[in-house]
């Protein structure tokens, strides 16, 4: 059964990173547009619906993402992963602060602030406890492999319990600047109107571009915002990509050519699925979702729990 509840860990990041890849090329797509100075066509009503349901625009720009994501990987751990780390994780966090701050101190921001900061006792529900739950997971890569993989690249000499307590401080921290940067601009833009943050890939790729268009220095911060998101993404496809490569190199015995090779084509196979689930496959559903749906479903709620309260017990 160890054996069994290992694999299981193991499986899980192959799954969430052709999806994950598929929402990588979305941001690839806004970020361009941005860069192209055409915020105002990613405001439009419908956009969104129409980019993903374009079967060749979304499968290009996951393609991108994946190739970015595979040889940052084939390059190694010292040489693409730790150089590459080294460089966006910085930013990330400049780029988190310089947007948090425009964000709060936009006209009617503050209101968002509070919505965000004080608890409210009638925003509370089970099922808000379980999708806290899940981020959980997401954001400390819970039930994935990747705190076993990249433990155990440590040096002996290094704290597990400073780690453990920086990984603490900085994942709140940046979940914290996160909804610092979105939430107070969605309150000045729409007047404090709490229904206008949608959840899901709608805030991000529907609700923001409207909310830019409409602030000043729209573009600039849209370029900053999709950058920082690109770069967050990446850092968490290096991650998962990475617990997987490694597994083939360490339970195989594979080189690790031929194991990112492997898990190359599994994303592209994956994750064009998912990237046409929207358009050319549309139609084909499993238990009445997209293939995008149905993957995060499979891996977030059913899968990673499990996995993680297995090895916990076990």
């Amino acid at each position: 059964m160890d054996f069994f509840w290992g694999w299981i860990n193991a499986i899980i990041p192959v799954l969430i990173v052709p999806y994950y890849s598929v929402i990588g090329g979305w941001v690839i797509k806004y970020l361009l547009e941005y860069v192209k100075g055409n915020s105002s066509s990613l405001a439009q009503d419908g956009y969104f619906s129409e980019f993903i349901s374009n079967g060749f625009s979304t499968e290009i720009c996951f393609i991108i993402f994946c190739l970015i994501t595979l040889i940052i990987i084939y390059a190694g751990v010292r040489n693409g992963i730790e150089r590459v780390s080294k460089f966006m994780m910085p930013i990330l966090i400049v780029l988190s602060l310089i947007i948090s701050i425009y964000s709060v101190t936009r006209p009617g921001a503050m209101e968002g602030v509070k919505y965000f900061l004080v608890p409210n006792p009638k925003n509370f529900s089970w099922m808000s406890v379980v999708a806290a739950m899940g981020q959980m997971f997401y954001s400390l890569s819970i039930a994935m492999g990747i705190l076993i993989t990249f433990g155990s690249y440590m040096k002996k000499d290094i704290s597990i319990e400073d780690s453990t307590r920086n990984v603490e401080v900085f994942d709140t921290a940046i979940a914290i600047m996160a909804g610092l940067m979105i939430i107070p601009a969605v309150f000045a833009f729409s007047g404090g109107n709490p229904d206008t943050l949608q959840a899901g890939p709608a805030l991000m790729f529907i609700t923001i571009p409207k909310v830019f268009e409409n602030m000043g220095l729209g573009t600039a911060i849209g370029i900053l915002f999709f950058l920082l998101v690109l770069f967050a993404a990446l850092t968490s496809s290096i991650a998962l990509t990475e617990s997987a490569v490694s597994t083939f190199e360490d339970e195989i015995g594979w080189s690790r050519k031929k194991s990112t090779v492997l898990v190359g084509v599994i994303m592209i196979v994956l994750g064009s699925l998912s990237s046409l689930g929207y358009g050319p496959l549309a139609f084909v559903k499993i238990i009445g979702m997209q293939f995008l749906d149905f993957f995060d479903f499979l891996t977030n709620s059913v899968m990673m729990p499990i996995a993680a309260l297995m090895t916990s017990l076990w």
